[in-house]
């Protein structure tokens, strides 16, 4: 039977499992290579150039009550969807999911792409992106892989782009620092946008870029605004002429919500018509227009952005869950869904929670 797609969620993880990079990587590495190690306090990965263990309990607690989530587990306790694709499948069903894209884990994925050493940067990476493959391949018509891209040479990102575009279930490639190697806009990595053209497929950033490694949460602080890099990397983008030059690019920006992009539209228009002659900066049309033509927002909780989503733009926001980290409100993120999208049109409903989705994406069974 054909599948029917009326939930399509945007953005959601994997919980890489203990065994994934020292079972796939070449036995010169497999000293490095990115391990889970028990502590007294719960189990941990433990990362090549990270002083901390990475805890990952907090991405791995979807459905528990607020008062059970912690930092701290045990692998073998957490939901097994995160690293079952077959368990995946049930718990997506159990909250009326018909398709979802998947990213890595944050702190883990950044020990990965802040490696110095582009050899071992490398083969992480292809790791990653075959385990991935294997995992969507369980079932394509529902699991999209959102591929991670290397970042320490163009050479060597386009040729993980060529490969992973013909392994089973790639929908996206991930960029978490700029192909050529740090956070600094390069016209050397257009190469790059060219080819991912050539593909059909869209670039993607969840939340911000980093070029560090990570450290343990041992911050009060109990969250703070994810989308305060994503202007930063958009008007690299846009100052650049980039989107002149190569105007098929589409880019979706992951789990930074939307309820600021009005106001974001209206300051980069009115700084642009005020300083662009003084600068020589000169466009094809106002940076607003761009924003409006390529770029595309997942959010988890944008109230705000939904009242407003004709200034937004209907069809650049995507709905998404953040399965399985805490931002997660499985297995009733549908019920999140029903109260949220109470008085607004069917149409703008289905686009969101599906149309935009299935544009970039195009599930099918």
């Amino acid at each position: 039977m054909s599948r029917s797609y009326r939930i399509i969620d945007a953005d959601t993880h994997v919980n890489e499992p203990p065994d994934l990079w020292t079972s796939r990587l070449p036995a010169k590495f497999r000293d490095r290579a990115p391990r889970i190690e028990r502590f007294e306090q719960g189990d941990a990965w433990v990362l090549d150039g990270v002083a901390d263990p990475i805890n990952f309990g907090l991405n791995a607690c979807a459905g528990m009550k607020p008062e059970e989530m912690q930092g701290w587990v045990r692998f073998e306790d957490i939901r097994r969807g995160g690293y079952d694709p077959a368990a995946r499948l049930l718990e997506m069903d159990a909250d009326r999911i018909d398709a979802a894209v998947l990213y890595p884990t944050p702190r883990l994925s950044h020990a990965i792409v802040a490696s110095p050493d582009p050899e071992f940067h490398l083969v992480q990476i292809r790791a990653y992106n075959d385990w991935l493959s294997d995992y969507c391949s369980h079932a394509p018509e529902r699991l999209g892989a959102i591929m991670m891209l290397p970042n320490r040479g163009v050479e060597m990102a386009l040729a993980e782009l060529e490969r992973v575009a013909g392994l089973p279930g790639t929908k996206g490639v991930l960029v978490s620092c700029w192909p050529h190697g740090d956070l600094d806009w390069d016209d050397a990595d257009e190469a790059v946008w060219k080819a991912l053209i050539s593909t059909e497929m869209a670039l993607h950033i969840h939340v911000g870029m980093i070029n560090e490694m990570p450290t343990a949460h041992k911050v009060k602080i109990v969250g703070d605004v994810r989308w305060y890099d994503a202007p930063k990397r958009i008007l690299q983008m846009i100052w650049s002429g980039l989107f002149d030059r190569l105007p098929e690019l589409q880019v979706v920006i992951a789990e930074v919500d939307a309820g600021w992009v009005p106001y974001f539209k209206e300051q980069i228009d009115d700084r642009y018509y005020r300083m662009s002659k003084g600068s020589g900066l000169q466009l094809e049309r106002p940076p607003s227009a761009y924003v409006e033509d390529h770029f595309n927002f997942t959010y988890l909780v944008d109230g705000f952005g939904l009242r407003n989503r004709e200034t937004i733009g209907v069809e650049r926001i995507l709905w998404s869950t953040d399965y399985p980290h805490v931002g997660s409100d499985w297995p009733n993120s549908w019920r999140r869904m029903e109260s949220n999208f109470s008085g607004i049109t069917r149409a703008d409903r289905e686009l969101i929670t599906c149309g935009n989705a299935q544009r970039l994406y195009r599930f099918s069974s």
